[in-house]
Protein backbone atom coordinates (compact mmCIF):
# COMPACT_ATOMS: atom_id res chain seq x y z
CA UNK A 1 0.00 0.00 0.00
CA UNK A 2 1.11 3.54 -0.71
CA UNK A 3 -0.14 6.98 0.21
CA UNK A 4 -0.21 9.13 3.35
CA UNK A 5 -2.84 6.85 4.95
CA UNK A 6 -1.12 3.55 4.17
CA UNK A 7 -1.74 1.12 7.02
CA UNK A 8 -5.00 2.75 8.14
CA UNK A 9 -7.94 0.33 8.17
CA UNK A 10 -11.38 1.86 7.58
CA UNK A 11 -14.59 0.01 8.32
CA UNK A 12 -17.12 1.67 6.05
CA UNK A 13 -20.66 1.15 7.32
CA UNK A 14 -22.01 4.00 5.23
CA UNK A 15 -24.09 4.04 2.08
CA UNK A 16 -25.41 6.32 -0.69
CA UNK A 17 -23.21 9.44 -1.06
CA UNK A 18 -21.69 11.41 1.84
CA UNK A 19 -20.04 8.43 3.57
CA UNK A 20 -18.96 6.52 0.47
CA UNK A 21 -17.52 9.70 -1.05
CA UNK A 22 -15.50 10.26 2.14
CA UNK A 23 -14.20 6.69 2.24
CA UNK A 24 -13.26 6.80 -1.44
CA UNK A 25 -11.07 9.82 -0.74
CA UNK A 26 -9.50 7.96 2.19
CA UNK A 27 -8.88 4.93 -0.05
CA UNK A 28 -7.24 7.14 -2.68
CA UNK A 29 -4.86 8.32 0.05
CA UNK A 30 -3.82 4.77 0.86
CA UNK A 31 -6.29 3.62 3.51
CA UNK A 32 -7.56 0.04 3.36
CA UNK A 33 -11.34 0.45 3.11
CA UNK A 34 -13.76 -2.41 3.73
CA UNK A 35 -17.23 -1.54 2.48
CA UNK A 36 -19.90 -3.29 4.54
CA UNK A 37 -23.14 -3.63 2.60
CA UNK A 38 -26.49 -5.21 3.27
CA UNK A 39 -27.27 -8.30 1.19
CA UNK A 40 -29.29 -5.98 -1.08
CA UNK A 41 -26.26 -3.73 -1.59
CA UNK A 42 -25.72 0.01 -1.45
CA UNK A 43 -28.78 1.83 -2.80
CA UNK A 44 -26.72 3.65 -5.41
CA UNK A 45 -26.09 0.35 -7.19
CA UNK A 46 -29.69 0.68 -8.44
CA UNK A 47 -29.68 4.42 -9.16
CA UNK A 48 -29.73 4.34 -12.94
CA UNK A 49 -29.58 5.43 -15.70
CA UNK A 50 -26.89 6.24 -16.68
CA UNK A 51 -24.99 2.97 -16.58
CA UNK A 52 -21.67 1.50 -17.64
CA UNK A 53 -22.46 -2.01 -18.74
CA UNK A 54 -25.07 -2.99 -16.18
CA UNK A 55 -23.66 -0.94 -13.29
CA UNK A 56 -24.85 2.46 -12.13
CA UNK A 57 -22.34 5.20 -12.93
CA UNK A 58 -23.49 6.88 -9.70
CA UNK A 59 -22.15 3.91 -7.72
CA UNK A 60 -18.97 3.70 -9.81
CA UNK A 61 -18.18 7.36 -9.19
CA UNK A 62 -17.84 7.08 -5.40
CA UNK A 63 -16.68 3.54 -4.58
CA UNK A 64 -13.28 2.84 -6.11
CA UNK A 65 -10.47 1.57 -3.92
CA UNK A 66 -12.68 -0.52 -1.61
CA UNK A 67 -13.37 -4.15 -0.85
CA UNK A 68 -16.97 -5.26 -0.36
CA UNK A 69 -18.46 -7.65 2.14
CA UNK A 70 -22.21 -8.24 2.41
CA UNK A 71 -23.46 -8.64 5.98
CA UNK A 72 -26.98 -8.89 7.31
CA UNK A 73 -26.64 -7.25 10.71
CA UNK A 74 -29.90 -8.83 11.81
CA UNK A 75 -28.09 -12.16 11.67
CA UNK A 76 -25.94 -12.56 14.79
CA UNK A 77 -23.15 -14.35 12.94
CA UNK A 78 -22.89 -11.52 10.42
CA UNK A 79 -23.13 -8.90 13.17
CA UNK A 80 -20.23 -10.64 14.92
CA UNK A 81 -18.16 -10.36 11.74
CA UNK A 82 -18.94 -6.64 11.59
CA UNK A 83 -18.00 -6.20 15.25
CA UNK A 84 -14.67 -7.95 14.66
CA UNK A 85 -13.99 -5.66 11.71
CA UNK A 86 -14.69 -2.55 13.80
CA UNK A 87 -12.57 -3.95 16.64
CA UNK A 88 -9.58 -4.06 14.30
CA UNK A 89 -10.32 -0.81 12.48
CA UNK A 90 -8.51 2.47 12.90
CA UNK A 91 -11.54 4.31 11.54
CA UNK A 92 -15.24 3.46 11.49
CA UNK A 93 -17.61 5.61 9.44
CA UNK A 94 -21.39 5.22 9.39
CA UNK A 95 -24.50 7.14 8.39
CA UNK A 96 -27.27 5.15 10.05
CA UNK A 97 -29.99 7.00 11.92
CA UNK A 98 -28.64 7.98 15.36
CA UNK A 99 -28.89 4.98 17.66
CA UNK A 100 -29.59 2.59 14.81
CA UNK A 101 -26.40 0.57 15.32
CA UNK A 102 -26.61 0.28 19.11
CA UNK A 103 -28.59 -2.97 19.05
CA UNK A 104 -25.77 -4.60 17.10
CA UNK A 105 -23.00 -3.29 19.36
CA UNK A 106 -21.75 -1.20 16.45
CA UNK A 107 -22.48 2.29 17.76
CA UNK A 108 -19.66 4.44 19.12
CA UNK A 109 -20.16 3.23 22.68
CA UNK A 110 -20.06 -0.42 21.65
CA UNK A 111 -17.08 -0.14 19.32
CA UNK A 112 -14.97 2.13 21.53
CA UNK A 113 -15.51 -0.17 24.52
CA UNK A 114 -13.37 -2.82 22.80
CA UNK A 115 -11.36 -0.48 20.57
CA UNK A 116 -10.68 2.68 22.60
CA UNK A 117 -8.27 4.08 19.99
CA UNK A 118 -10.87 4.02 17.22
CA UNK A 119 -11.80 7.16 15.31
CA UNK A 120 -15.54 6.73 14.89
CA UNK A 121 -17.24 9.08 12.42
CA UNK A 122 -21.01 9.49 12.20
CA UNK A 123 -22.77 11.38 9.41
CA UNK A 124 -26.39 12.34 10.06
CA UNK A 125 -28.93 14.67 8.56
CA UNK A 126 -29.65 16.86 11.55
CA UNK A 127 -27.40 15.71 14.39
CA UNK A 128 -27.86 13.27 17.24
CA UNK A 129 -29.98 15.54 19.45
CA UNK A 130 -33.47 16.91 18.85
CA UNK A 131 -33.14 16.37 15.10
CA UNK A 132 -32.07 12.75 15.34
CA UNK A 133 -35.45 11.40 14.22
CA UNK A 134 -35.51 13.40 10.95
CA UNK A 135 -34.23 11.50 7.88
CA UNK A 136 -31.32 13.22 6.16
CA UNK A 137 -31.45 13.71 2.40
CA UNK A 138 -29.51 16.34 0.52
CA UNK A 139 -32.59 17.75 -1.20
CA UNK A 140 -34.31 18.21 2.17
CA UNK A 141 -31.29 20.06 3.51
CA UNK A 142 -31.06 22.27 0.44
CA UNK A 143 -34.63 23.30 1.20
CA UNK A 144 -34.37 23.58 4.98
CA UNK A 145 -30.99 25.34 5.08
CA UNK A 146 -32.09 28.16 2.79
CA UNK A 147 -29.97 27.24 -0.24
CA UNK A 148 -33.00 26.81 -2.45
CA UNK A 149 -34.24 30.26 -1.43
CA UNK A 150 -31.02 31.59 -2.96
CA UNK A 151 -31.08 29.55 -6.17
CA UNK A 152 -33.07 30.59 -9.22
CA UNK A 153 -34.33 33.83 -10.73
CA UNK A 154 -35.75 36.49 -8.40
CA UNK A 155 -39.27 36.09 -9.76
CA UNK A 156 -39.18 32.34 -10.31
CA UNK A 157 -39.45 29.26 -8.11
CA UNK A 158 -36.71 28.06 -5.79
CA UNK A 159 -34.35 25.50 -7.33
CA UNK A 160 -32.12 22.78 -6.00
CA UNK A 161 -28.46 22.80 -6.94
CA UNK A 162 -27.59 20.51 -9.83
CA UNK A 163 -25.66 18.14 -7.54
CA UNK A 164 -26.12 16.87 -3.99
CA UNK A 165 -23.88 19.65 -2.80
CA UNK A 166 -24.30 19.15 0.95
CA UNK A 167 -23.75 15.40 0.80
CA UNK A 168 -20.42 16.09 -0.89
CA UNK A 169 -19.63 18.88 1.58
CA UNK A 170 -20.47 16.67 4.56
CA UNK A 171 -18.28 13.92 3.10
CA UNK A 172 -15.40 16.35 2.88
CA UNK A 173 -16.04 17.55 6.44
CA UNK A 174 -16.01 13.92 7.60
CA UNK A 175 -12.61 13.41 5.99
CA UNK A 176 -11.26 16.55 7.66
CA UNK A 177 -12.60 15.42 11.03
CA UNK A 178 -11.21 11.91 10.63
CA UNK A 179 -7.75 13.17 9.70
CA UNK A 180 -7.72 15.59 12.65
CA UNK A 181 -8.82 12.81 15.01
CA UNK A 182 -6.11 10.49 13.66
CA UNK A 183 -3.56 13.23 14.35
CA UNK A 184 -4.88 13.48 17.92
CA UNK A 185 -4.75 9.70 18.28
CA UNK A 186 -1.16 9.60 17.08
CA UNK A 187 -0.25 12.15 19.75
CA UNK A 188 -2.27 10.72 22.65
CA UNK A 189 -3.34 7.19 21.79
CA UNK A 190 -6.95 8.22 22.28
CA UNK A 191 -9.75 7.75 19.79
CA UNK A 192 -12.85 9.90 19.63
CA UNK A 193 -16.29 10.32 18.10
CA UNK A 194 -16.42 12.63 15.07
CA UNK A 195 -19.94 13.84 14.25
CA UNK A 196 -20.92 15.54 11.01
CA UNK A 197 -24.44 16.51 9.96
CA UNK A 198 -25.77 17.79 6.66
CA UNK A 199 -27.49 20.87 8.09
CA UNK A 200 -24.37 22.14 9.88
CA UNK A 201 -22.33 21.49 6.74
CA UNK A 202 -24.93 23.44 4.79
CA UNK A 203 -24.98 26.44 7.11
CA UNK A 204 -21.20 26.77 7.15
CA UNK A 205 -21.16 26.14 3.40
CA UNK A 206 -23.48 29.08 2.77
CA UNK A 207 -20.53 31.23 3.92
CA UNK A 208 -21.23 34.87 3.00
CA UNK A 209 -24.99 34.34 3.04
CA UNK A 210 -24.81 32.81 6.51
CA UNK A 211 -22.65 35.70 7.67
CA UNK A 212 -25.08 38.21 6.16
CA UNK A 213 -27.73 36.80 8.48
CA UNK A 214 -25.83 36.04 11.68
CA UNK A 215 -23.58 39.11 11.59
CA UNK A 216 -25.67 41.60 9.64
CA UNK A 217 -29.26 40.61 10.31
CA UNK A 218 -29.91 40.39 6.56
CA UNK A 219 -31.88 37.50 5.07
CA UNK A 220 -30.48 37.03 1.53
CA UNK A 221 -32.85 36.35 -1.35
CA UNK A 222 -32.61 34.96 -4.88
CA UNK A 223 -30.71 37.10 -7.34
CA UNK A 224 -30.45 34.71 -10.26
CA UNK A 225 -26.80 34.60 -11.30
CA UNK A 226 -25.96 37.95 -9.73
CA UNK A 227 -23.77 38.33 -6.64
CA UNK A 228 -25.09 40.44 -3.76
CA UNK A 229 -21.72 42.03 -2.97
CA UNK A 230 -19.65 42.06 -6.17
CA UNK A 231 -20.17 43.34 -9.72
CA UNK A 232 -19.40 42.26 -12.39
CA UNK A 233 -19.63 38.71 -11.08
CA UNK A 234 -22.16 36.97 -13.31
CA UNK A 235 -22.82 35.83 -16.89
CA UNK A 236 -22.78 38.62 -19.46
CA UNK A 237 -23.82 38.20 -23.12
CA UNK A 238 -21.23 38.27 -25.90
CA UNK A 239 -21.59 38.03 -29.67
CA UNK A 240 -22.50 34.33 -29.33
CA UNK A 241 -22.70 32.82 -25.83
CA UNK A 242 -22.75 34.14 -22.29
CA UNK A 243 -19.43 34.62 -20.54
CA UNK A 244 -18.92 34.49 -16.78
CA UNK A 245 -17.04 37.65 -15.76
CA UNK A 246 -15.75 37.74 -12.18
CA UNK A 247 -13.82 41.01 -11.84
CA UNK A 248 -13.90 40.95 -8.05
CA UNK A 249 -11.44 43.76 -7.26
CA UNK A 250 -10.53 47.17 -8.59
CA UNK A 251 -7.39 46.04 -10.44
CA UNK A 252 -9.25 43.28 -12.26
CA UNK A 253 -12.03 45.68 -13.21
CA UNK A 254 -9.57 48.21 -14.63
CA UNK A 255 -7.90 45.51 -16.73
CA UNK A 256 -11.30 44.33 -17.90
CA UNK A 257 -12.18 47.81 -19.10
CA UNK A 258 -8.84 48.25 -20.83
CA UNK A 259 -9.30 45.05 -22.84
CA UNK A 260 -12.90 46.03 -23.63
CA UNK A 261 -11.68 49.37 -24.98
CA UNK A 262 -13.36 51.54 -22.33
CA UNK A 263 -10.37 52.50 -20.12
CA UNK A 264 -12.11 55.63 -18.84
CA UNK A 265 -14.91 53.76 -17.05
CA UNK A 266 -12.93 52.89 -13.86
CA UNK A 267 -12.31 56.61 -13.34
CA UNK A 268 -16.03 57.33 -13.23
CA UNK A 269 -16.95 57.88 -9.54
CA UNK A 270 -19.97 55.61 -10.01
CA UNK A 271 -17.69 52.68 -10.84
CA UNK A 272 -14.39 53.45 -9.07
CA UNK A 273 -14.70 50.91 -6.25
CA UNK A 274 -16.45 47.58 -5.93
CA UNK A 275 -19.10 49.02 -3.60
CA UNK A 276 -19.80 51.73 -6.20
CA UNK A 277 -20.03 49.21 -9.02
CA UNK A 278 -22.34 46.97 -7.03
CA UNK A 279 -24.60 49.86 -6.09
CA UNK A 280 -24.69 51.13 -9.69
CA UNK A 281 -24.69 47.78 -11.47
CA UNK A 282 -27.71 48.61 -13.64
CA UNK A 283 -25.87 51.62 -15.08
CA UNK A 284 -22.60 49.73 -15.56
CA UNK A 285 -23.99 46.52 -17.07
CA UNK A 286 -25.02 48.00 -20.46
CA UNK A 287 -21.59 49.60 -20.89
CA UNK A 288 -19.93 46.22 -20.50
CA UNK A 289 -22.49 44.37 -22.61
CA UNK A 290 -22.11 46.81 -25.50
CA UNK A 291 -18.41 46.02 -25.77
CA UNK A 292 -18.72 42.30 -25.11
CA UNK A 293 -21.22 42.04 -27.97
CA UNK A 294 -18.40 42.71 -30.45
CA UNK A 295 -16.67 39.33 -29.97
CA UNK A 296 -17.52 35.76 -29.00
CA UNK A 297 -17.25 34.20 -25.56
CA UNK A 298 -14.21 32.01 -26.30
CA UNK A 299 -12.39 34.94 -27.93
CA UNK A 300 -13.03 37.11 -24.87
CA UNK A 301 -11.99 34.28 -22.57
CA UNK A 302 -8.59 34.10 -24.22
CA UNK A 303 -8.09 37.87 -24.28
CA UNK A 304 -9.22 38.52 -20.71
CA UNK A 305 -7.45 35.51 -19.21
CA UNK A 306 -4.22 36.75 -20.78
CA UNK A 307 -4.34 39.85 -18.56
CA UNK A 308 -5.54 38.09 -15.41
CA UNK A 309 -9.25 38.88 -15.52
CA UNK A 310 -11.23 35.89 -14.15
CA UNK A 311 -13.81 34.74 -16.68
CA UNK A 312 -15.04 31.61 -18.37
CA UNK A 313 -17.45 30.25 -20.95
CA UNK A 314 -20.50 28.36 -19.68
CA UNK A 315 -19.94 24.75 -20.72
CA UNK A 316 -21.51 21.35 -20.30
CA UNK A 317 -19.63 18.75 -18.27
CA UNK A 318 -17.81 17.39 -21.31
CA UNK A 319 -16.39 20.86 -21.87
CA UNK A 320 -15.26 21.03 -18.26
CA UNK A 321 -13.33 17.77 -18.60
CA UNK A 322 -11.86 18.92 -21.90
CA UNK A 323 -10.62 22.17 -20.37
CA UNK A 324 -9.15 20.32 -17.38
CA UNK A 325 -7.27 18.10 -19.83
CA UNK A 326 -6.11 21.15 -21.76
CA UNK A 327 -4.74 22.62 -18.54
CA UNK A 328 -2.78 19.45 -17.78
CA UNK A 329 -4.95 18.35 -14.86
CA UNK A 330 -5.49 14.84 -16.29
CA UNK A 331 -9.00 14.65 -14.80
CA UNK A 332 -9.73 11.00 -15.66
CA UNK A 333 -7.98 7.97 -14.20
CA UNK A 334 -8.73 4.38 -15.14
CA UNK A 335 -9.06 1.92 -12.27
CA UNK A 336 -8.83 -1.82 -12.76
CA UNK A 337 -7.77 -3.90 -15.73
CA UNK A 338 -9.40 -5.58 -18.70
CA UNK A 339 -13.15 -5.93 -18.44
CA UNK A 340 -13.05 -4.42 -14.94
CA UNK A 341 -11.38 -1.17 -16.04
CA UNK A 342 -13.50 1.83 -15.06
CA UNK A 343 -12.76 5.48 -15.92
CA UNK A 344 -13.19 7.63 -12.81
CA UNK A 345 -12.51 11.22 -11.80
CA UNK A 346 -9.04 11.90 -10.40
CA UNK A 347 -8.57 12.51 -6.69
CA UNK A 348 -8.68 16.30 -6.16
CA UNK A 349 -5.49 16.62 -4.09
CA UNK A 350 -1.96 16.39 -5.46
CA UNK A 351 0.76 15.21 -3.06
CA UNK A 352 4.41 15.75 -3.97
CA UNK A 353 5.68 12.84 -1.83
CA UNK A 354 2.72 10.50 -1.30
CA UNK A 355 0.49 10.64 -4.37
CA UNK A 356 -3.01 9.26 -4.47
CA UNK A 357 -3.33 5.69 -5.73
CA UNK A 358 -6.11 3.90 -7.53
CA UNK A 359 -5.69 0.25 -6.63
CA UNK A 360 -9.11 -1.32 -6.91
CA UNK A 361 -12.11 -0.76 -9.18
CA UNK A 362 -15.50 -0.24 -7.51
CA UNK A 363 -16.31 -3.66 -6.05
CA UNK A 364 -19.11 -6.00 -6.98
CA UNK A 365 -21.45 -6.74 -4.09
CA UNK A 366 -19.67 -9.09 -1.62
CA UNK A 367 -16.80 -9.46 -4.08
CA UNK A 368 -14.30 -9.82 -1.23
CA UNK A 369 -16.65 -11.40 1.30
CA UNK A 370 -14.98 -14.80 1.46
CA UNK A 371 -11.45 -13.52 1.91
CA UNK A 372 -12.56 -10.91 4.46
CA UNK A 373 -14.49 -13.46 6.50
CA UNK A 374 -11.44 -15.71 6.51
CA UNK A 375 -9.20 -12.86 7.62
CA UNK A 376 -11.58 -11.73 10.35
CA UNK A 377 -11.82 -15.29 11.69
CA UNK A 378 -8.03 -15.48 12.09
CA UNK A 379 -7.19 -13.83 15.44
CA UNK A 380 -3.46 -13.70 14.80
CA UNK A 381 -3.75 -11.97 11.42
CA UNK A 382 -3.88 -8.18 11.72
CA UNK A 383 -3.34 -7.21 8.08
CA UNK A 384 -6.41 -6.93 5.85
Amino acid sequence: MTGPLAGVLVADLSRVLAGPYATMLLADMGAEVVKVESPQGDETRTWMPPVRGETSTYYLGINRGKRSIALDLRDEADAAVARELTRRADVVIENFKPGGLAKYGLDHAGVSAVNPAVVYASITGFGSGAGAHVPGYDLMVQAISGLMSLTGSPDGPAYRAGISVFDVMAGNHAVIGILAALRHRDATGEGQHVEVNLLSSALTGLVNHSSAYVAGGVVPTRMGNAHPSVFPYEPLPTADDDLIVAAANDGQFRRLCEVLGIPEVPDDPRFARNADRTRNREELRPLLEERLATRGAVDWFEALTAVGVPCGPIQSIDGGFAMAQRFGLDPVVEVGEGDRAVPTTRHPIRFSATPASYRLPPPELDEHGAELRKWLSSPGDTDA
